[in-house]
């Protein structure tokens, strides 16, 4: 990723969704104006979610993303079928793609009625306009086809500001649809920072980034990158140090830092060579904050005082890459946890975009910063787990209260944004 490309999870995610050669390929195409998915005419062209990242005008750093029919057949196509559903969870806004000429079929109103229980904003995209004008339609009481369908959807509570007719051979509608997606997003700022807020111009920050065989070659991780920038954004300074130097840098610095940010695994090291009058806190205990779930995430750490023999946790994470023998989400975490709880407990892991659909089996959910997953997937899985009573912490989080040092980490973040 370039350093100055904008992260996937800060991007607004759009979904194209619908039937089988409906064209949301075509329609995505012609949003994009660049051929980013096959276009065919045989069904089922689209097998996979396809991810596409662009400037797209009025709306900024956008994810398209193109998906499998709703209407798969088949054992396979139940799978494609379920991989549509998932994008769900992640849309910001979400396209409903119909052919013009056949309409809405059941598997369209099913999905519109699952996307509005969650809540997505939407459009009901109405393509192939171009072959609808050439058909010979049988126009009962004169109603036009157009017509039909604004009554079709006005029964569903659907008003016509929802529907939209183009068509991605002439492209008209293409401007108008771009337009109503910037109309449907509004224009309100995210007001929500990661660390802004905390601190005032001239203020200093350390960083504790520790360099080890865990660690990326020569990069920092996304959530690093991300807070330097937030830093700097509102004026103030950044140091960043690996933790063995943290403690000469602090005495060096000449003055008392605003804030101290460190990487969880060394929250113990960390905390005992900070006087208590500073401020401290983690990288992940920042996005739980910036995600939403802080307080949820310190109600599920508590957990950690029920559980019994033969509990099952699991550990999730939004990303994927390759394991290390050290891996904190593998190897780490499960070890802390046990000798914390002197239980034997089972642990079950996820990563990427693999998240349970049935959580009952497991007593708590242990979660990642979720840096690469946008804010409508995270409140996703944070909303199936309350729905489903199970309780969900966050790496930061669950380190810092086995160590003892939670409230201290969380004191100064206040009531959670957003």
């Amino acid at each position: 990723m370039s350093l100055n490309t904008t992260p996937a999870a800060l991007r607004l995610h759009i979904g194209f969704f619908g039937r089988r050669n409906a064209g949301k390929s075509s329609v995505m195409n012609a949003v994009a104006a660049q051929d980013l998915s096959i276009i065919s005419k045989q069904k089922g062209t689209t097998t996979d979610p396809v991810y596409k990242t662009m400037e797209l005008l009025p709306l900024g750093p956008v994810m398209l993303i193109d998906t499998p029919g709703i209407d798969d057949e088949g054992s396979l196509g139940l799978l494609r079928v379920k991989k549509t559903n998932q994008v769900l969870d992640k849309t910001d806004i979400a396209l409903v793609i119909i052919d013009a000429l056949e309409g809405p079929a059941k598997e369209d109103v099913e999905l519109i009625e699952k996307i509005q229980k969650k809540g997505i904003p939407y459009l009901i995209v109405f393509n192939k306009e171009d072959l609808l004008a050439k058909e010979e339609f049988p126009c009962q009481e004169e109603k036009t086809e157009k017509q039909k369908m604004y009554q079709f959807f006005h029964r569903m509570g659907i008003g016509a500001e929802k529907l939209l007719w183009i068509s991605t051979v002439s492209r008209q509608g293409i401007e108008a649809l771009k337009n109503r997606l910037g109309n449907l997003m509004g224009q309100e700022e995210n007001q929500r920072k990661l660390v802004q807020d905390l601190l005032l111009p001239g203020d200093f920050v350390i960083l504790v980034v520790p360099i080890d065989k865990a660690a990326p070659k020569g990069r920092l991780i996304l959530p690093q990158q991300q807070t330097i920038r937030d830093i700097l954004e509102v004026g103030a300074t950044a140091v960043v140090v690996r933790d063995k130097e943290y403690r000469e840098t602090l005495i060096r610095l000449g003055k008392r830092p605003q804030l101290v940010i460190t990487d969880s695994q060394v929250f113990a090291r960390i905390s005992a060579e900070t006087p208590t009058d500073i401020p401290l806190t983690s990288f992940s205990i920042l996005f739980a904050r910036y995600k939403g779930i802080l307080y949820p995430a310190v109600s599920g750490a508590r957990t950690l005082e029920k559980l019994v023999d033969g509990d099952k946790i699991l550990i999730s994470e939004g990303c994927t890459h390759h394991r290390q023998c050290e891996d904190i989400g593998t190897v780490k975490l499960p070890g802390w946890i046990n000798r914390y709880t002197g239980k034997k407990l089972d642990f079950a892991f996820t990563s990427g975009t693999e998240f349970p659909e049935d959580l009952k089996p497991y007593k708590l959910i242990v979660h990642c910063g979720g840096c690469m997953l946008n804010d409508k997937e995270m409140g996703c899985r944070l909303r199936y787990a309350q729905e489903q009573e199970i309780p969900m912490a966050n790496y930061g989080i669950l380190i810092a209260y086995m160590q003892g040092i939670l409230e201290r980490c969380i004191g100064m973040l206040g009531k959670p944004t957003g």
